[in-house]
């Protein structure tokens, strides 16, 4: 596993040089979002992915993303276990919260958190504005070197919980229950920065 390590950061070393510099993820994430209220049905959300031919919609609620609907969600979900997609609420059996990433960060460092997380698309957030989406199939496009140390991360690792905790995620605040699109990991709680503040003062 150590030699591993090395060959993917001589891979990732090889092809940062052949490009002559780091690729951001604002260049490679895609913008064109599709996203659903989180009160609509799945049949409703599944119908737009059919039309958009996607696998995914990102829900939002109040312009802050606040989970993912994917196809492995609605055959899981529902599916799998006999409900009927007009009956069930995009709500209750997206992924939530979300981790997300800020767009100036390098497609290295993306693919490292997908990796890392077991996770294989990533919104992308501004200034707390959802403004793309970057997926390792994007990554696999601007460089297939970096797909395939994508599927090396995967294959070392399963889920990586202490790089888990470091990221940031965008939902709702375990404490007061605010849409935050910067939510830090504090003793097992997702907290907005408000909350995270107060437990600083009452320390």
């Amino acid at each position: 596993m150590f030699g591993l390590s090395y060959f993917i950061q001589d891979q990732i070393d090889w092809w940062q040089k052949k490009m002559g510099r780091e690729v951001i993820v604002k260049e490679a994430m895609k913008t064109n979002l599709v996203i659903v209220n989180p009160n609509v049905s799945v049949l409703e959300a599944a119908k737009l992915m059919k039309k958009r031919k996607i696998g995914n919609v990102i829900v939002v609620e109040k312009k802050q993303p606040i989970g993912i609907l994917t196809e492995s969600d609605i055959l899981k979900k529902v599916v799998a276990e006999g409900k009927n997609a007009k009956d069930v609420i995009v709500k209750d059996v997206m992924s939530t919260p979300i981790i997300v990433v800020d767009p100036y960060i390098t497609l290295e460092e993306a693919m490292k958190t997908m990796g890392k997380c077991n996770v294989r698309r990533l919104p992308v957030i501004e200034k707390d504005e959802l403004i793309g989406i970057i997926t390792q199939k994007d990554i696999s496009i601007m460089s297939p070197v970096l797909h395939e140390i994508s599927r090396e991360w995967y294959d070392i690792t399963v889920r990586d919980e202490s790089h888990l905790k470091k990221q940031i995620f965008s939902g709702k605040c375990e404490d007061c229950g605010t849409l935050s699109a910067n939510l830090k990991n504090v003793e097992g709680r997702l907290l907005c920065e408000d909350c995270i503040d107060a437990l600083k003062y009452e320390e």
